[in-house]
């Protein structure tokens, strides 16, 4: 039996082992922290610096997009009037073909009664959004009529 006992026991090495590092090693510093907080410094600088001039940039382009604007804006009020006008004449010309063989019916009347008593002959009278649309197609009258449906 002392045979089976005689296992050879795990010891350390002769000497000893190695000492455990513990200690800290720290991780090499390429820049020191004047040197980050300067370089930080300097990089908002430049940013801030082109920043500014983005804005100036932007600002001019700004003023000239609103000077052309302004310059074409009666332009464009005569053009939208002039063809408000000329939608109206084709109404009333669309009306007086239509109705050519009614007797006694007068254009901008109805049957001869005037359909605006106080106002004056020469008084441009507005029609409503239908009457307007009257003679033209279906699809601008829902495209004006529900603009927010628009994609």
């Amino acid at each position: 039996m002392a045979t089976a006992s005689a296992k050879k026991q795990d010891l350390p090495p002769p000497g000893g082992y190695r000492p455990i590092n513990f200690k800290r090693v720290p991780a090499k510093t390429y820049f020191s922290g004047w040197a980050i907080f300067g370089g930080y410094l300097g990089m908002t600088a430049g940013a801030a610096y082109l920043y500014y001039l983005t804005c100036k940039k932007i600002h001019k382009e700004d003023i000239e997009m609103r000077s052309g604007r302004f310059a074409i804006f009666p332009l464009l009020l005569a053009e939208r009037d002039r063809e408000y006008l000329k939608q109206l004449r084709r109404n009333r010309d669309e009306e007086a073909k239509l109705m050519a063989n009614v007797e006694g019916w007068e254009v901008g009347t109805y049957y001869g009664e005037p359909l605006y008593h106080n106002a004056p002959k020469d008084h441009l009278h507005e029609p409503t959004m239908q009457g307007y649309y009257i003679h033209a197609d279906w699809k601008d009258f829902n495209k004006r009529g529900y603009i927010r449906s628009w994609s």
